[in-house]
């Protein structure tokens, strides 16, 4: 398996990093005093409460496992380098040309991204089409209904 970098800014870094504390530290030992009250009913072979707790260890390892992994190969954006273009961590206002919506979005590492909250990938097709480019441009975006262009009005930090 290869060590792909995971970009984050600041704010990824901690709630990752408060994900993984919150999951060692209380996590663990709720599911462990599951297991122990479930062993303590007796016959695991037949004991729901037991394999419902087993999986949820194994759950919650796998993603200990995995944000560890995911932050020894952070690489964290602490600041936009400037407004002329695009780039990882900016804030862009985007204008859908064809229905003359507007909409802000946050360019983020996959790591963080969140549509519900207008975070998108970096690895999006959005934000690959908007990353490089200055203000102003005029972007194609395949989607499955066909090609959306969006203009890009403002770029900031």
């Amino acid at each position: 398996m290869t060590n792909k970098e995971v970009v984050l800014t600041i704010e990824g870094l901690k709630k990752l990093e408060e994900e993984l504390e919150l999951l060692k530290t209380v996590r663990r030992r709720e599911v462990a005093a599951r297991i122990k009250q479930a062993l303590d009913f007796g016959d695991i072979s037949e004991n729901s409460e037991y394999d419902d707790a087993k999986n949820e260890q194994a759950f919650i390892e796998g993603r200990i496992i995995t944000l560890e992994k995911m932050l020894r190969n952070a690489r964290v954006i602490d600041e936009v380098e400037g407004t002329e273009t695009v780039a990882l961590g900016a804030k862009v206002r985007l204008k859908d040309v064809d229905y003359d919506d507007e909409e802000d979005y946050f360019i983020v590492g996959s790591a963080e991204a969140d549509p519900s909250t207008n975070k998108i990938s970096n690895e999006s097709p959005v934000g690959k089409a908007v990353l490089g480019h200055p203000k102003g441009t005029i972007v194609e975006v395949n989607v499955p209904a066909g090609t959306v262009r969006y203009q890009i009005l403002d770029i900031q930090k």
